[in-house]
């Protein structure tokens, strides 16, 4: 403990550095003499470096220029619900929907959900109660908060923004692609349901005839995909104009703030889970569904003893919430400071984890119908082998014992009984038609949305109502987060710069607009490829650095006891102890791993990406080039930077600050004296809140030992006489 002390001691001595000392003139004297200002604590020499003022800042008493953000004229909340449906709307998201079931599912179904579970109760929810409380008692966004730690930990601020910069990029032409395939969605049939007919003769479109319908629509309709990243092609123009509508929904949504934005989030948030519903209903009737949620969730325990299990389940809890951008931190800065956010804390997660439940089953009833219409498929084509060959000789013993005049009434299980026993006589064109390997054929991310999903839906009576109803879906999923996302850019950049604060809506208009031009890079044919580049290394390895800052600020430079005392005096109760060992060392080791691993990952598999190739229709994996492996580090670096160079920048002026002010200090120190802070207004800080709430709240402040006065002429003149 003495060495995390030690190691983090001279941050400690930094965290005043926002304000003045208190001066407290003596009622005695009726007339003061005019002395120098004093020094800050730190540029005194006499003042050890743990020593700092602190004072107790009521939400009245915050003036104009104070960084507290406390101001009345700050934004609120119109309701409890409109602030828990922000939340939940930004951490449940696509990744709920195309992420989570695939991890379910190639990690041991039953067993990856308890080991879920786990990390969640162990490292989640103690990390996202801890930026719920911070950014509702500093009441800023995510550069405020830090700062007012310590001005040299302003930098995890700056580098959440720079990753939710990176991540709304990206993020919206995933809305641009489900804006694309709504559109599509209103006309019968679908247009991904069949292949396409080569102009001029009645031949199938040979890269559709070697792929699949939804396959062709998406990589060729849809993308217009190049074969590889180096191949950047001209810019798809339908893409583009959804591109350009996502983005004038999200200007319009954030215009006015949480004002405008919350007004969105009634229905952003809400419909997806009357669509989840509506879909399992319907999954769970599908022929196939049991099959496919069997799979799922069949318990494989010997899995808890891989690394690469830990590390996934880790890395889904740490993006589920949204730990680290900064977006949890402003949402909650809106908040009245009584709000009990440790029960939000645990209702936000609990709906979370519950809304990956729910979208695993509809996506593995829906998949496992899928599976089976393929696997059923194989079956008519190898009965109707079968049915030639038995048609072109004599009997044999190893003849079905089914019906092969009518491959259609047969069974999969009776054709899976009769090739186990017989399969390997015929030849090697009669195949098993298994089940588990279509199953095990677990698609993820956009291949979930775009191509799997939307075969299974195509063979749904009444398909574009039903499709329609998804990509709606996936647009308010993904609306949602991108409003959190923003809003995890636009409050952190107004609380910091007041210039900025008051232009609100000309800062949201230029964001989006700067976004939008930026984005026009993933519009390109190989623009997916650079949406995967983006996905995979622009936040995670920086996010994961900034949480492990954010745990050590508040655990170990601002004391996680003395956190505690002011979430203490927020909501009139102390929250358990557990949470001080959790943050302090729970968390911090397991998001210390949790990097090692990824960094050990990253530097011993070559960043790889998946590549559709045109002429056998299929996907491969390449190697990045070498000018994508610097762009791909320069993501991670610039996304990262903050962090260390605000850190540098502040050490580098607090000591050009100490050299100047050496020469004149102790002019200045003769002018003071000492006092003790056994008076109450000065030693209050770990008191109990009382009863009716009156007492001021604290701010976070290191507290000190010892405070200095400005002396009057009349107690100057006294204490030379005693001497």
């Amino acid at each position: 403990m003495k060495m995390w002390s030690s190691a983090f001691e001279f941050l400690e001595s930094d965290s005043s550095h926002a304000l003045d000392i208190m001066w407290i003139s003596d009622s005695r004297s009726s007339q003061e003499m005019e002395k120098p200002p004093l020094p800050r604590d730190e540029d005194v020499p006499g003042m050890a470096d743990n020593q700092s003022a602190m004072t107790l800042v009521s939400d009245e008493g915050a003036g104009p220029d104070e960084e507290v953000g406390q101001g009345e004229d700050r934004p609120a909340w119109d309701s409890k619900l409109q602030y828990v449906l922000a939340q939940v709307g930004f951490s449940v998201g696509l990744g709920n929907v195309w992420r989570f079931p695939y991890l379910c599912h190639q990690n041991g179904g039953g067993s990856f959900l308890l080991l879920y579970v786990m990390l969640l109760l162990l490292i989640g929810v103690p990390l996202f109660f801890m930026e719920l409380a911070a950014g509702q008692n500093i009441r800023q966004g995510s550069i405020g908060v830090w700062k007012h730690i310590s001005p040299r930990l302003a930098g995890i601020g700056y580098s959440s923004c720079v990753v939710c910069f990176f991540m709304a990029l990206y993020y919206n032409v995933i809305i641009a692609w489900a804006l694309f395939y709504l559109g599509s969605s209103f006309q019968y049939p679908l247009p991904w349901q069949q292949c396409p007919i080569e102009h001029g003769t009645n031949q199938t479109v040979k890269e559709c005839a070697l792929s699949s319908p939804t396959s062709y629509f998406w990589f060729r309709k849809a993308l217009d995909i190049s074969d590889s990243i180096d191949q950047s092609g001209e810019f798809n123009p339908v893409i583009t104009g959804c591109l350009l509508a996502a983005w004038v929904i999200v200007c319009l949504a954030m215009i006015k703030g949480i004002k405008s934005s919350a007004k969105v989030m009634y229905f952003s948030s809400i419909f997806p889970y009357a669509v989840l519903f509506c879909f399992l209903i319907r999954g769970l009737m599908l022929d196939g569904a049991i099959e496919g949620l069997t799979y799922m969730f069949f318990p494989k325990l010997e899995i808890w003893g891989e690394v690469q299990v830990w590390r996934q389940a880790a890395t889904q809890v740490f993006f589920a919430l949204g730990l680290g951008y900064g977006s949890v931190i402003a949402y909650s800065s809106y908040n009245p400071i009584n709000n009990n956010c440790h029960r939000d804390a645990l209702m936000v997660s609990c709906i979370n984890f519950m809304t990956s439940v729910l979208a695993s089953l509809v996506v593995f009833a829906v998949l496992g119908f899928r599976a089976k219409n393929i696997a059923l498929e194989c079956v008519v084509e190898n009965v109707s082998k079968l049915s030639e060959m038995a048609a072109s000789g004599t009997a044999q013993h190893w003849w079905p014992w089914f019906n092969m005049s009518d491959p259609r009434s047969v069974e999969l299980k009776d054709y899976q009984e009769w090739f186990k026993h017989y399969g390997s006589v015929p030849g090697s064109n009669i195949t098993d038609c298994n089940l588990e390997r279509e199953m095990n054929k677990g698609v993820e991310g956009t291949g979930l949305a775009f191509i799997a999903f939307t075969e299974a839906m195509a063979l749904f009576p009444a398909s574009p109502f039903w499709s329609a109803l998804f990509f709606l879906m996936l647009l308010n999923l993904g609306l949602s987060t991108m409003f959190g996302t923003m809003q995890g850019i636009l409050t952190p950049l107004m609380d910091n710069f007041k210039l900025l604060g008051r232009h609100r809506t000309l800062l949201t208009v230029i964001s989006c607009i700067l976004g939008f031009l930026i984005g026009l890079l993933f519009t390109q044919r190989s623009g997916n490829y650079f949406v995967t580049m983006f996905d995979d290394y622009s936040a995670t390895l920086p996010l994961m650095i900034v949480v492990i800052f954010e745990t050590i600020s508040v655990a170990w430079v601002y004391g996680a006891d003395r956190f505690l005392d002011d979430v203490e005096v927020m909501l009139k109760w102390r929250p358990p102890a557990i949470y001080k060992y959790m943050w302090k060392y729970v968390c911090l080791l397991a998001m210390v791993g949790l990097l090692a691993a990824s960094l050990l990952r990253m530097f011993f598999k070559w960043p790889t990406y998946t590549a559709w190739n045109h002429n056998t229709g299929s996907e491969s994996s390449l190697g990045y080039p070498g000018w994508a492996l610097v762009m791909l580090a320069l993501l991670i670096i610039t996304a990262s930077l903050p962090v260390p160079a605000v850190y540098i920048h502040s050490l580098l002026t607090h000591k050009q600050e100490q050299s100047q002010a050496e020469g004149g200090a102790e002019h200045h120190r003769e002018q003071y004296s000492k006092c003790s802070t056994n008076e109450p207004e000065l030693n209050n800080h770990h008191s109990a809140p009382d009863e009716d709430g009156s007492r001021p709240r604290s701010v976070f402040l290191p507290g000190a030992s010892e405070h200095y006065r400005l002396l009057s002429q009349q107690e100057e003149e006294e204490d030379d006489t005693e001497l």
